[in-house]
């Protein structure tokens, strides 16, 4: 689909990178690589992963957040990416929106974590205008009181990456492997995993999330649709990506570590 809107000649350009079911490690190795070696700006759509994998932060603690024990049983996979934020799991509910962007591409935003975090929730506000209660809580898409979008940043010196976790569905049983982390947002206070989240499918259908997300950023940019063909050619060949599973030897050594620290 052609989408370049050629009345909105003043607006910056974006590419538009539309996915389904590309796996979450490949996302994010791709983001990161876009971030680091491209000047280019980038909307990248993901219409879900396709195998349940829990993906932390950068300075996430795993014996801390996760089931670790239960995710060993049961051979769930553990991503630590390049971003800040909190840890989710994520599968083929999940939809995720990325923006990429040069510090400079948005007239008057700083580049720092909360006005790009303001300015992506002015965006989805569009999205949401009349369905449900929208709102930033924190660093939280919310509706109402309860959480359906997880957010995370990496800033650099000339561009920043501002990455979200949409649940438009999930699978009660994969809320186990999570902990209720030491450091919650104060909205959250102490509600469990079922009570803290809710279900976007609840509100809008998936293709109308999907497009109208498109209309907003189209509000925003100048829309060039791009192939995945085309991101790669822009990336560096000598850049490695930061973003990487944990092997399970890691996840047992986090295990002893809690063992150990729960006894002394």
């Amino acid at each position: 689909m052609a989408v370049s809107q050629t009345r909105n000649l003043g607006l910056p350009l974006i590419n538009l990178l539309r996915l389904k079911g590309v796996p979450i490690l490949q996302q994010l190795h791709l983001e990161e690589r876009l971030l680091r070696t491209s000047s280019d700006n980038w909307c990248i759509i993901n219409d879900g992963t396709i195998d349940p994998t829990i993906v932390m932060g950068v300075s996430g603690k795993p014996q801390e957040l996760l089931e670790i024990e239960s995710i060993l049983r049961d051979d769930i996979p553990v991503i630590r990416r390049f971003t800040g934020g909190g840890t989710v799991i994520v599968d083929q509910g999940t939809i995720f929106v990325t923006f990429i962007c040069n510090k400079d591409t948005v007239p008057g935003l700083q580049s720092y974590p909360q006005p790009i975090m303001s300015w992506s929730s002015l965006l989805y506000k569009k999205v949401f205008q009349g369905i449900g209660d929208f709102r930033l809580r924190e660093n939280d898409y919310v509706l109402g009181d309860r959480k359906f979008g997880g957010n995370a940043q990496s800033i650099t010196k000339n561009r920043w990456v501002h990455h979200t976790s949409f649940l438009w569905d999930y699978e009660i049983s994969n809320m186990g492997y999570l902990k209720l982390p030491k450091r919650a947002p104060e909205y959250r206070q102490a509600r469990d995993h079922l009570e803290f989240i809710c279900r976007m499918k609840d509100y809008i259908s998936r293709s109308s999330f999907i497009d109208s997300t498109i209309e907003a950023v189209g509000s925003e940019f100048l829309l060039r649709s791009a192939e995945l063909e085309d991101a790669h050619c822009t990336l560096g060949s000598k850049f490695e990506p930061s973003s990487r599973l944990l092997r399970k030897q890691e996840l047992g050594e986090a295990i002893f570590k809690s063992l150990t620290a729960s006894q002394s």
